[in-house]
């Protein structure tokens, strides 16, 4: 294997968080809907300070996607790259700790991480 496809020890992990809406959200009357917004942007504000992750972007797929998503494919996504699997960890964990009302977020919405490493081809 060349250099180029091995992976090195302090390479950091590419992370691609991977966002869904349960049906719980579409139930939800507007003041909780404009509340798990609210929540959300709170929830995953400053990810490098609090996390170390570095935001490589974002993709937001509800112009072609209505409803819920349980699985791929999901609605909105945030590719990063992450320090260690502890931050990782971490970043899926937040849907446990902040609350909309008497709810944990996780009542509205799902997170899975794909971790992995940065691809050896097409950076340029």
């Amino acid at each position: 294997m060349t250099d180029a496809i091995r992976r090195r020890d302090s390479e950091q992990l590419r992370v691609l968080l991977c966002f869904g809406v349960t049906q719980a959200f579409f139930d939800a009357d507007a003041e909780t809907r404009t509340a798990v917004g609210e929540t959300i942007t709170r929830a995953y504000d400053d990810l490098g300070g609090r996390f170390g992750l570095t935001v490589l972007g974002t993709l937001d797929d509800d112009d072609l996607q209505v409803g819920a998503s349980t699985t791929y494919p999901w609605t909105a996504y945030v590719l990063a790259d992450a320090p260690d699997l502890e931050a990782v960890k971490q970043v899926t964990n937040v849907l446990r700790e902040f609350e909309v009302g008497a709810d944990r977020l996780w009542k509205y919405m799902k997170v899975e991480a794909r971790v992995g490493r940065r691809l050896f081809f097409g950076n340029d």
